[in-house]
């Protein structure tokens, strides 16, 4: 350590046995990342990962009878010692994963080649506790197309999220129809053709292709099967299709802005009612994929500079749901919360945050 204390080690000891005298103990605790600012003008970081342990003389920092501390790296016997009059401050080094203003958010990680995106608007907060895989389609003219969480273990969409605005809006091609499978997740847990051939559901788009008619690669790329899910075709045809045709409303009518939007369905248990249920049937789709009872949506509209927030829950059934309205199925972001154990807009500011998902304007989303 450059500049750093001299023959600190010799004098430690040495109050170490006049700490023992005079019955000062010494006090370990388990490491925690410490930047040390000597009052030298060094600077000395140790970081957890580090350290096997820290043992403060006489007590930490501050405390009347404190001497110094002697941090154990691993590895080796050797302490580093530090004495307390010798120490300007001690300070932990800021953690890039906690944001004062913004406590649940996204953060990096070198796990994910995607985390770069994981800082969108419409990014959930990622399931850190499953084994799960990201998936972010994009082009060079549009940008991100949407992007994916894939649990590997019950080999399902997680959810879908993207952004609609002016830019990659207008409808300059056809439909594709290409299905096909996600070369970009793992090929033992990604969905296949063959789970859904003859399986009586239709491959259910969450990005629907419609919101895609930019450009051919953009629709193209909502067909990989990584953004479907084994879906009723009256339930796909009828109320989702009608949910998906008011959000491209919504996206063209009212705002001409920024519309977050996440799609998805339920592949864990629920909670309606203060109760616990199942969030998918008994049966699996050939056998393999989950079939979700609920498909559900969750928005957020950005303009000039304003939030507002909705969410939208539908029963999955084998019925088309005609006379069930768009309002009807309107709830707040913090219900969709409670109900599926995500965190939603989790990359907004606490504030603003809590704010726009407690509550939703029906004059604004033009719910009557």
């Amino acid at each position: 350590m450059k500049g750093g204390p001299i023959d600190m080690k010799k004098i430690l000891f040495a109050l170490l046995g006049i700490a023992t005298m005079t019955t000062m103990a010494a006090q370990q605790s388990k490491p925690k990342s410490v930047i040390i600012n000597l009052k030298n003008n060094t600077t000395v970081t140790h970081n957890a990962s580090d350290m096997d342990s820290i043992v403060y003389i006489g007590g930490e920092m501050g405390d009347e009878q404190g001497i110094g501390m002697k941090i154990y790296l691993k590895g080796t016997s050797v302490s580093v010692d530090y004495l307390y009059s010798q120490i300007e401050s001690i300070e932990a080094p800021t953690d890039p994963k906690v944001d004062p203003n913004n406590k649940n958010r996204n953060y990096a990680s070198d796990k994910y080649d995607e985390s770069k995106f994981m800082y969108n608007l419409e990014w959930p907060r990622i399931n850190e506790t499953d084994n799960n895989s990201y998936s972010v389609k994009s082009t060079p003219d549009y940008g991100v197309t949407y992007s994916v969480e894939w649990s590997n273990t019950k080999i399902a969409n997680r959810w879908t999220c993207y952004q609609m605005h002016p830019g990659n809006s207008a409808s300059n091609v056809k439909r594709n129809d290409s299905f096909q499978e996600d070369p970009d997740l793992p090929e033992a847990t990604r969905s296949t053709l063959a789970d859904y051939r003859s399986s009586g559901f239709s491959r259910g788009h969450l990005c629907p292709s419609a919101d895609r008619l930019c450009s051919s690669e953009q629709n193209a790329q909502t067909f990989y099967l990584s953004n479907m899910q084994p879906q009723w075709q009256s339930h796909n045809a009828g109320l989702w299709e009608r949910i998906e045709s008011q959000v491209r409303d919504w996206n063209s009518n009212y705002y001409r802005d920024t519309l977050y939007v996440v799609k998805a369905a339920t592949i864990a248990d629920v909670e309606l009612n203060g109760k616990t249920s199942a969030g998918v049937y008994t049966e699996k789709c050939n056998n393999r994929l989950p079939i979700p009872k609920y498909f559900y949506c969750a928005l957020l509209a950005v303009k000039d500079g304003q939030y507002q927030a909705l969410g939208l829950w539908t029963t999955h059934s084998d019925d088309a749901q005609s006379s069930t309205t768009i309002k009807s199925c309107a709830i707040s972001i913090d219900e969709l919360e409670r109900r599926t154990g995500i965190d939603f807009f989790c990359n907004l500011p606490d504030d603003i945050e809590e704010a726009v998902e407690a509550t939703f304007d029906e004059s604004f989303w033009g719910l009557y």
